[in-house]
């Protein structure tokens, strides 16, 4: 008899009648549900600050850095282009419409060449 009390001691549910509670099962998957709970409400929360990519009016710049070069996908309004940059650098034949200085506070100014017409001469 004594061997048995030994290995009824030794299970999960101990001798004492601690383990016999139901009660004690059901309150531990209720703590277990309110952890997931809250899991899935700050993943709502950390998913509701990227809602600018599905908002009409947003203007949003994504970069992403490939293998080949990047990618960059702007999303203005209900407009959306991606572009591919490349390290290659392209070369072919072109004309040269003017040029262009930066200021010393970063602005850029483009000047054309004397024969490209201007916005005004185009209207």
């Amino acid at each position: 008899m004594k061997h048995v009390k030994q290995r009824q001691s030794m299970g999960l549910l101990s001798a004492t009648g601690e383990g016999d509670d139901p009660l004690s099962a059901v309150a531990n998957l209720f703590d277990l549900g309110f952890v997931l709970a809250i899991s899935f409400m700050v993943s709502l929360i950390m998913a509701l600050n990227n809602l600018s990519l599905t908002d009409p009016e947003a203007k949003v710049t994504i970069t992403t850095e490939r293998k080949d070069g990047l990618q960059i996908m702007v999303k203005d309004g209900e407009k959306t282009t991606i572009r591919r940059m490349t390290k290659n650098i392209g070369s072919g034949d072109g004309e040269r419409l003017g040029v262009a200085y930066k200021l010393q506070d970063g602005t850029v100014i483009y000047v054309p060449e004397d024969n490209q017409p201007t916005n005004d001469e185009k209207k």
